[in-house]
């Protein structure tokens, strides 16, 4: 028999997510559940493994998208896709309500069962006229999971299928002591693109709150090294305090930690494990730093400054204020006018500094930055 990967479940937090999106847990989100968390830190794991399988335990009919996957795809046409994707699993039902639905339900069963295999939605159909179909056929709650949520908002067909989640939510969820027919959660890598969503009543889900999801702890590296201590010799293991070191300074990234242990421990002659393991998590942050630094210093002046901005403001970052182009003077050392900002976040955008929403706010692409900046070199 093959030894079994390592795997870390949190069946706990799961389950904890579930009661609070029926509005039975120490939150209430039945509106929608915003969870954030950095890129690489577990979240996407966790919805696979731990919320998705809660989420069948309950009963509930499960939609993931990650919008993540293909970043050049529009994102309203994958949410669409995979929408459609789960509503072929149910086919002889839609096929037979299409028969026997009445005359409005009918057609829409009918035009769904006629466009079963294909993976957009008849030109008819809305996102909530399938939900509310899958809901029907399933015969049970439909729960929702857009990951990297954030990317719906660099397009107006994204924008518009969050809209079209919120009328969906809206309709199947009329409140009251009714039992909610549709759950939605969305995830993203950064707050600041996340809470675009929610912040503005202009936007689909305002006045729903950000959650902080949990970044991986000590608890998940002790599993990790009792894991990795039984396959390695007796006298030259890794203590479980050098591994949470280890994990912190590689940003509590499972991929990163792993990927440093395995290298390490085939290493011939590594000695104490330990003191490598410190070593290695620190070259490595090093080295990300350092990447980070080079491309920042292959940066125009203007675009330090505007990036240095951005850095600094968060997310009451404008790009054309007064005080913003003053900021940018100061830092570039020379006048920058609204044309030069704009030319150096396009700059940005490009070189996957700065991300841009449709509407028209920018953020950072990684949230990391701001640690790097602070500390590699503001400090200077």
């Amino acid at each position: 028999m093959l030894p079994a990967p390592f795997s870390y479940d949190r069946p706990l937090l799961a389950e904890q997510y579930c009661d609070a999106l029926q509005g039975a847990g120490l939150i209430d989100v039945r509106s929608g559940l915003f969870l954030a968390a950095p890129r690489r830190t577990g979240k996407s794991t966790f919805l696979r493994t731990d919320l998705l399988p809660a989420f069948a335990k309950r009963g509930w009919t499960s939609v993931y998208v990650d919008l993540w996957t293909d970043k050049a795809a529009d994102p309203g046409r994958v949410i669409a896709a995979a929408i459609k994707r789960v509503l072929a699993q149910h086919a002889g039902a839609i096929a037979k309500l299409a028969k026997n639905s009445g005359l409005e339900k009918g057609n829409l069963f009918g035009a769904l069962s006629l466009n079963v295999n294909a993976l957009e939605l008849p030109e008819n159909v809305t996102l909530a006229d399938a939900l509310e179909a899958l809901h029907i056929a399933a015969k049970t709650a439909v729960a929702i999971v857009i990951d990297e949520a954030q990317h719906a908002l660099s397009t107006q067909q994204g924008i518009d299928a969050m809209f079209a989640l919120k009328a969906a939510r809206d309709h199947l969820n009329p409140g009251g002591t009714q039992a909610q027919k549709l759950f939605l959660v969305f995830t993203g890598s950064n707050q600041d693109k996340l809470s675009r969503l929610v912040q503005r009543k202009t936007e689909p889900f305002f006045g729903c709150d950000i959650t902080k999801f949990p970044l991986l702890g000590k608890a998940y590296s002790d599993a990790y090294t009792l894991y990795t201590n039984i396959r390695l010799a007796e006298n030259n293991q890794f203590s479980p305090d050098a591994m949470w070191e280890a994990f912190q300074l590689v940003g509590q990234r499972p991929e990163k930690l792993r990927s440093l242990v395995g290298r390490i421990a085939l290493e011939e002659g590594a000695g104490n494990l330990s003191l490598a393991l410190k070593s290695g998590a620190e070259g490595l942050r090093k080295e990300l730093w350092q990447e980070m630094e080079s491309e920042f210093n292959r940066l125009t002046h203007t675009q330090r400054a505007v990036l240095i901005r951005i850095i600094k403001q968060g997310k009451q970052y404008e790009p054309f204020t007064a005080d913003s182009l003053a900021a940018y003077s100061a830092i570039a050392g020379k006048i920058v006018k609204a044309h030069d900002a704009q030319a150096a976040l396009d700059a940005l955008r490009k070189a996957n500094w700065v991300w841009k929403a449709v509407q028209g706010d920018y953020a950072l692409e990684d949230d990391n930055m701001v640690l790097w900046y602070h500390t590699q070199i503001q400090a200077r």
